[in-house]
């Protein structure tokens, strides 16, 4: 049996947006996917996650509309024709709007499937009927308005400068995971001589592998960013004339950094400040360097604060945005348009993503339309949101890929095409290259895809403004005119690979025109001027929990293909005797807001009173490791702590002895 490759593009929310090639064979089934060389980041090969595709797009697959057929929460559905469902759906919506207003419909999805036709494009018909949103806050805000406080725009470094730094840095980014194509260019740059230094609480895969390795006690990043520039400052590190010509606000900078002495510093971060040296001496003489600054850093109570510090070293050194965050902010793409939030005469709703489940829990949606997102895993404060979308008089739609725990809360569940099913153009967020994603298979079953499904609703709902119904392919040629580095729209659709352009990088979009390290847009908003160490508060018996990603998922999706996340926590060996602990017993994590049962696992690589796990797992009685997860929100930018959720720990019931 012969097979043809179709080449096309890894949608998912990850750095890398991977280049691959689909294998299909004489019946139509994709037998392989492979990564594509024609991406110079990507370079050929793929993740563990991207390999699978081809298992994955096959199993747990929602293939029809259902409609509820038993009480919520469950999977009690009746199989219906698109008609009738589409019928149901248009007439909750008139009747929510003529009873409630559009404020009381909320359209909830994020980043399943990046494609800007899958994700942005749909969004027209929801501001065009004036349904609320969200602010978008769960993953990636608070670090970008955090570094925007001092340079305008958070966008930096690009992946491949990686190959000509002596020094790189990754702080709070455990790439070797969650980057696997940026941590390959920062391992080709360590063969031609560079230095990698990891700053994590906890000895991540990355950690492991870098020269250098810091690990502050979680929370204490802004201590430890003052402590190294002080370094730099004391032994002349510094690009004096940089500074002047580029800064603003460097003198005050100073005196607060000045304020860190090496004992203060060691206090609060618990790093020795021999090792503070030794990463302080190799920013200063390894140059240039890039500081890799990861999402999941600013995933706390102190994460805007510890990076907007961080990125305010490259500044020190002489270097236009010597950090890399995320390059999204950079491009010149047009998504308001897009996704008609320019277009649109009715400006919506917007609540917080991260406390979002203290809405709907109150009832103010009636009608929640969600999509590329499964948040009953993913949000925080699961009691509350678990409980709003039980609601008798909440009316939920899914349109969605697979079967997922959120379509459990549905009254209908649509059925939508994976990447693999369908056309796209995906804007990754740190490399510049973009190249059209290509339908490989047909929609399996009566899958239908986003934009299909919005225009059948504005039709049913008389929404008949031209700029709702627009060719998604015109609305796609207008966002992206003068976004493009070297091609046309057309070539893009035909198959060339083409480059994005990015701002200038000694462009500064503050008030001053220069990078602020002290920020005038915070001091006129009311924050800090300058970065904020705040107190770090922990009681005898707490722990900080830490989660991060794992190499087999990509958020919850893959487990169709490799088991449900393991449901484990890491301790510290001493933790664990003093609480009577062994490796393999089943334990209880809890706190005011949940309870989740997890196997632990007992070692060095976290440090006392620190805990890890993987990312968004279900607990052994498949409670949401989210459910331990406050509403609290980050003064900057709205973002969620799930970096640092405090919790208490005890033995549940031991799977190696028996019950003392």
């Amino acid at each position: 049996m012969t097979t043809i490759g179709v080449k096309t593009v890894c949608p998912r929310d990850c750095y890398d947006t991977c280049f691959i090639t689909a294998f299909i064979n004489d019946l139509g089934r994709i037998t392989s996917i492979k990564g594509d060389p024609e991406n110079p980041v990507t370079q050929g090969f793929t993740c563990a996650r991207g390999a699978k595709d081809h298992v994955r797009v096959y199993k747990n697959r929602v293939l029809y509309p259902f409609i509820r057929a038993g009480r919520k929460p469950g999977r009690r559905f009746r199989r219906a024709s698109w008609g009738e469902a589409l019928d149901i759906v248009v007439s909750r919506l008139r009747e929510v709007i003529e009873k409630y207003g559009p404020e009381a419909i909320l359209h909830l999805e994020y980043a399943g499937n990046m494609g800007l036709l899958t994700w942005y494009f749909p969004q027209r018909l929801w501001n065009a009927i004036g349904a609320s949103k969200t602010d978008y806050s769960i993953c990636s805000k608070s670090g970008h308005e955090a570094i925007s406080l001092h340079y305008g725009l958070s966008y930096g470094v690009l992946p491949e400068e990686l190959l000509e730094m002596k020094l790189i840095v990754y702080w709070g980014f455990n790439a070797a995971v969650s980057s696997p194509h940026l941590w390959a260019l920062s391992i080709k740059a360590r063969r031609s001589g560079a230095v990698i230094a990891v700053v994590d609480s906890r000895r991540s895969e990355s950690a492991r592998r870098a020269n250098i390795w810091l690990n502050p006690r979680p929370g204490s990043d802004v201590a430890l960013a003052y402590g190294i520039a002080r370094y730099l400052i004391e032994h002349d590190y510094i690009d004096t004339k940089f500074i002047e010509e580029w800064t603003y606000g460097y003198d005050l900078f100073k005196e607060e950094v000045m304020k860190w002495t090496p004992s203060r510093v060691e206090d609060v971060t618990g790093v020795k400040w021999s090792l503070i040296e030794e990463l302080g001496d190799a920013y200063g003489r390894l140059k240039p360097s890039a500081t890799m600054i990861g999402f999941g850093f600013q995933k706390s109570i102190q994460g805007a604060e510890g990076v907007r510090a961080v990125s305010l070293i490259p500044a020190l050194l002489g270097l236009h945005r010597g950090f890399y965050y995320s390059n999204s902010r950079g491009w010149l793409v047009d998504i308001p348009y897009l996704n008609g939030e320019k277009l649109s005469k009715v400006k919506p709703r917007v609540v917080s993503q991260v406390s979002l489940g203290r809405y709907i829990e109150r009832g103010e949606f009636k009608f929640i339309y969600i999509y590329n997102m499964n948040p009953i895993l993913t949000l925080p404060d699961q009691r509350a949101l678990r409980k709003g979308l039980a609601r008798g008089d909440v009316f939920v739609v899914v349109h969605e890929t697979h079967w997922t725990e959120t379509a459990d809360y549905a009254d209908i569940v649509l059925p939508a095409p994976t990447y693999l099913e369908k056309d796209d153009i995906v804007l990754p967020y740190s490399h510049p290259y973009v190249r059209v994603m290509r339908k490989v298979i047909e929609p399996l079953g009566e899958s239908r895809d986003e934009i299909w499904v919005m225009k059948k609703l504005a039709e049913r709902l008389d929404l008949n403004a031209e700029w709702v119904l627009e060719d998604p392919w015109n609305a796609l040629a207008r966002a992206l005119h003068g976004a493009l580095e070297n091609g046309s729209f057309d070539e893009l659709l035909q198959g060339k690979v083409l480059r994005l352009r990015q701002r200038r990088r000694d462009s500064y979009q503050t008030p001053t025109g220069k990078i602020e390290f002290y920020s005038t847009i915070a001091e006129k908003i009311g924050f800090n001027p300058l970065p904020v160490q705040r107190p770090l508060k922990l009681g005898d018996k707490d722990f900080i929990l830490l989660n991060s990603a794992t190499p087999k998922y990509t958020h919850t999706q893959f487990q169709e293909v490799y088991g449900p996340i393991p449901p484990l926590v890491v301790i510290n060996p001493e933790d664990a005797r003093s609480l009577g602990i062994v490796d393999g017993d089943e334990v209880e994590l809890y706190n005011e807001y949940g309870r989740v049962r997890v196997r632990a696992h007992i070692s060095n690589d976290v440090p006392r009173g620190v805990l890890w796990s993987p990312r968004q797992l279900a607990g052994l009685g498949g409670e949401a490791q989210n459910s331990l997860v406050p509403p609290t929100t980050q003064e900057i930018g709205g973002g969620p702590i799930f970096n640092s959720i405090i919790v208490r720990v005890q033995r549940s019931i031991p799977a190696n002895r028996d019950i003392e």
